[in-house]
This record gives structure tokens, sequence and C-alpha cells, in this order.
């Protein structure tokens, strides 16, 4: 027997490679600290999202998934049915099994709301009149996108290709750098341990009144976020979002 397979309720990530996580150290002393008996959270790194049918049948006590780059699209069709927020979205990071079924549900929405909502209040920055770059169109950019346009934000997607509703950096020049005060970074450019990778921005065109959001967490401050500082821009990575996601996952794993 598998150590993971000693516990009543076992959770865990899904995706690949998951050498940066941090979800299995937050929930394992999560369960230490609040004393959650019979609970343990591995990591699953699935070269192919095919191998997951036989990932769940591995671990029959498999009752609560977190999934990551590159599977949050890919992972779908093989979920008995979305909740609401997941389908609209079209990515989901979050799978419950329960009573049979594997239902899917999108925590990164929660925690970038929270965590942007936060963020700009308590810089005095409203909402109204805000214009968003959203760097990239992956499963995140999406989750981005929706709680954009649920707030009322303005937004461009910005990819390497210039395609339908989409800029390319290419066009990325300082007029609409400056237009565009929030900018939130949705790839993985700066990620550990590739901390020199960088968005191809116009960041002179920046200042005091912009604000730049990297989902990255790790390194604490990216090349991204320092860019922007120099030029006197507020930043902030990805680690508050992370947490934000990370409990909304275990309310609704134990729903």
């Amino acid at each position: 027997m598998a150590a993971a397979d000693q516990y009543e309720r076992l959770f865990g990530l899904i995706g690949y490679p998951l050498s940066h996580s941090f979800s299995k150290r937050y929930f394992n002393e999560k369960f230490a600290r609040e004393g959650i008996a019979g609970a343990f959270y591995e990591l699953f790194p699935l070269e192919q999202i095919t191998a997951f049918p036989a990932l769940l049948e591995a671990h029959p006590n498999l009752i609560g998934l977190n999934v990551t780059i590159p599977y949050k699209q890919a992972v779908i069709p093989y979920l008995d049915r979305l909740d609401e927020g997941a389908a609209q979205v079209g990515a989901v990071n979050t799978i419950v099994r329960r009573g049979g079924e594997l239902v899917g549900y999108n925590t990164d929405v929660i925690g970038f709301e929270q965590s942007l909502c936060r963020w700009l209040q308590a810089n005095g920055v409203k909402l109204d009149g805000l214009q968003a770059l959203v760097l990239g169109t992956g499963g995140a950019a999406r989750a981005v996108a929706y709680v954009l346009g649920r707030l009322g934000v303005a937004f461009q997607l910005v990819s390497r290709k210039k395609g339908e509703g989409q800029l390319a950096y290419s066009e990325i020049d300082e007029a609409v750098a400056k237009a565009h005060r929030l900018i939130v970074n949705t790839t993985p450019l700066g990620m550990s341990p590739n901390t020199e990778g960088c968005p191809a921005l116009p960041y002179g065109a920046m200042g005091a009144g912009h604000f730049l959001y990297d989902l990255v967490y790790n390194p604490e401050e990216t090349r991204f976020m320092g860019n922007g500082r120099l030029q006197g821009a507020k930043a902030m990575n990805g680690l508050e979002m992370l947490y934000g996601q990370a409990e909304a996952a275990w309310a609704i794993w134990n729903a």
C-alpha cells in the first residue's frame, strides 16, 4: 500500500511539472495545525492528462484535487459536470469526487477577485473607468477575464500573436501601456527557476498610477513586478490569490 493510501481522505494536485508547487506543504501544515486527522495532500505529476482515470482508480480515497498548468482546460472532458462559474470561465482548478461524480470548480476566480479588490481598495482605486491588460490566454487568463468582466473593468487580452479579441505584445506601445493602468500577468514568464523571464512591455511608459499584478508567486518579486516598481508602479504577486483559492477549494471539498 502506498503511503498516501493509508489515509481516510486523500487530496492532491495534478499538473506537470509540479516542482514549483506550494500546495502540498500548505495543506499538510493546515491539517496538522487544525488537528484534521486522517487527511493527507499529495502531488500527482501527470505527464499526460490521459493518465487521469488511472490515477483515480489507483486511489479510491482521493476525494479532492487541485488542477494546475497545463490541465485546467484539458481535464474538463473527464468530469461529469461543472459548476456555473467553471462552465462560464471554461477552466477548472478544483475537483471534488462525491457520490460517484467528478465535479469541477474554479476557485482561481474567488482568490483573484478577493485579492484584487482588497489591493485596489487599499490604494484608493475606483474600478469605474479602470482599463486592464491581461497577459496570456490560458486557463488562468480566463479566470481573470471573468472576474474583470464581472467587476465592470474593461480589459484586453494580450498574446504572442494577434488574434480575434486579443492584442499581440508588439501592439503594446507607450500609449496603450499608459491607458491601461492595471496589468495582470497570467503567464509563467519569470517563474522560478526561469526568473529572468519577463513580459515584453514598454515599462518606461508606466508610473505611479499603474498596478502590476503577477499571478506568479515564486520568486516573491518577478522581473515584471520589479520593472514596474522602478517606474513608481505598485506591484503584487500571486500568493494572496493562492491562499484564497486554496481555502475556497477546502470549503468545496468539505461541503
